[in-house]
Parts: C-alpha cells; sequence; structure tokens
C-alpha cells in the first residue's frame, strides 16, 4: 500500500508543492529577506523600463541649470552638466544589473566547471587547476580585478572579463570541496557499476548535489561584483563615459559634495542598497537551503 501510494503521481506532486511551500516559507521567513527580494525587484524593474520611468533621458543638458538643487523638474537636482540626477541614477541601475548578472555567470561557468573536473578527476588534473587557481588566490580579487582591466582599458567588454576572472576561483575552490565530499557516495558508486560515464555522473549526479551552497554564493557575489565595477568606475578603469554608472557618478559628483551632495551621495546610496539586499537574498537562499535549519522557521 505504502509503495503504490509512494507511485501515485498526485502523492508526488503534493509532496513537492508542499516542500516548495515549506521553502518559500523559509526563504521569507524574515523581514531583511524580503526587503532584500522587494528592492532587487524594485531595480529589476527601474532598469528594464528605465525609458518610461526616468523623467529625463540619460544623457539630457539643461545647462542653465547646471548643478541645480532639488525642484519639482529636477527632484534629485542636476550635476555639472545639467544632467538630471534621477534619471542617471535610473539608467545606471541598468549597467550595475547586467554586470552584476553577467560577469557572475562567466565566473560561476568557468569557475564550476573547473572545479567540478577538478574535484571529480583528481590526481594531475586537480593538481594543475588547483595550483592555477592559488595563483589567482595570491592576489586580493579586487587588486586582481584592478590589474586586469588595467591591462585590457575600459569599456564593458573589458569590465565582465576582469570580474568573471577574478571571481572565479571562489567558485572553483567550493566547487572542488563540494565535489570531494560527494563522489564516494554510494549513489555514485552505483552508478558507476551500472556502466555510467564520467561525463554522466559528472552532471546527472554530483552537480545537483553540490549545487545548494554553490547557489548562494551566486547571490552573494551579485552584489560583490556590482560593488567592484563600481570600485573600477570611480578609479576611472571601468565603464567609459557618458555611459550612466554608479561608481562613475560617485567619482564625478564628489568634488562637489560640499555644494552639492546629491550628485555623488544618491548613486552611492544605490550601491549600497542594492548590494546589502543581495546579500541579504543569499543569506535567506542559505537558511533555506540548510537541512539542519529545515523545520526550524
Amino acid at each position: 500500500m505504502t509503495t503504490e501510494a509512494n507511485n501515485d503521481p498526485i502523492v508526488r506532486d503534493a509532496g513537492k508543492s508542499s516542500d516548495l511551500r515549506h521553502f518559500i516559507k523559509i526563504l521569507l521567513g524574515r523581514g531583511v529577506v524580503i526587503f532584500g527580494v522587494v528592492v532587487i525587484i524594485v531595480f529589476i524593474i527601474l532598469s528594464i523600463f528605465a525609458p518610461w520611468i526616468a523623467p529625463y533621458g540619460e544623457n539630457d543638458q539643461d545647462m542653465l541649470q547646471t548643478l541645480a538643487s532639488p525642484s519639482l523638474s529636477h527632484w534629485l537636482g542636476t550635476d555639472e552638466l545639467g544632467r538630471d540626477v534621477l534619471s542617471r541614477v535610473i539608467y545606471g541601475s541598468r549597467i550595475s544589473l547586467l554586470v552584476g548578472l553577467v560577469s557572475t555567470i562567466i565566473s560561476g561557468v568557468i569557475g564550476m566547471s573547473l572545479g567540478l573536473l577538478a574535484g571529480f578527476m583528481g590526481g594531475w588534473v586537480n593538481s594543475a587547476i588547483m595550483r592555477f587557481i592559488d595563483a589567482l588566490l595570491a592576489l586580493p580579487p579586487l587588486i586582481l580585478m584592478l590589474a586586469i582591466s588595467a591591462i585590457l582599458g575600459n569599456g564593458l567588454l573589458n569590465v565582465l572579463v576582469a570580474l568573471g576572472i577574478g571571481m572565479m576561483p571562489t567558485y572553483c575552490r567550493l566547487m572542488c570541496g563540494q565535489v570531494i565530499t560527494v563522489r564516494e557516495r554510494d549513489f555514485i558508486l552505483v552508478a558507476r557499476g551500472m556502466g555510467a560515464s564520467n561525463l554522466r555522473i559528472m552532471l546527472r549526479h554530483v552537480l545537483p548535489n553540490t549545487f545548494p551552497p554553490l547557489l548562494v554564493l551566486v547571490t552573494i557575489n551579485l552584489g560583490t561584483a556590482i560593488m567592484a565595477e563600481a570600485s573600477l568606475s570611480f578609479l576611472g578603469i571601468g565603464i567609459l563615459p557618458p555611459t550612466a554608472s554608479w561608481g562613475a557618478m560617485v567619482t564625478q559628483g564628489y568634488r562637489f559634495l560640499l555644494t552639492n551632495p546629491l550628485v555623488s551621495f544618491t548613486p552611492g546610496l544605490a550601491i549600497l542598497v542594492v548590494v546589502l539586499a543581495f546579500n541579504m537574498f543569499g543569506d535567506g537562499l542559505r537558511d533555506a537551503l540548510d537541512p539542519r535549519l529545515r523545520g526550524l522557521i
């Protein structure tokens, strides 16, 4: 009777639905996580619909109102070129979220692939890959990104490459450690005994059982990538003007902190809020994916 019940599609679907509800309950069980999710959704909407939400174009100028104080026509004032600060912050969300998403995908795919290969194959493959990763980890991530950006030069593509390489070692290290703990488990040995190829075992059995901790790292690194891009743009080796970038806006506005602080303060606050939101969401995702915490929240 029990076996028949377990094979019933309705029972299986009900179990999956219950697990999903419990996962969402844990994920959204704290107010700070809900705040993070709401902030992320708001900025995604702003980035997608920026041309319709922003009151002015990204580079529209009003030379008669340079460094203007907040008013009904310019809610956050204007910069030294007469461009609306609020509009540029809204358009800047596009660059920040794009850089965060794409660079995280680049670093995650490369790092996880190398870590999966190193952990599963072992031997000289593991030694070769991990010594390369150790060489990259010899430099702090931000210093490594700065060095790569300085070599490649400015521009969106070069920033994506620099951030992707800079964040890749953490994925490789974590994935390799997870794979080593999984590769000798019984279900892997059974798959080997049934004649499954190494590639099939890695993709169908090892990767799904090692991915949850890496998913948490992905959400946290989204915020890290946004902060890193802002740092590179602040130093003048990131996104080229006149493209709206939060880091570049902070750089351009810090000279006017005493006369018009909103020019620099507003994009800086946007960076702070978005990075904090991704960290909060990552923290909630970690709690939801950790089996030791299930049933406690």
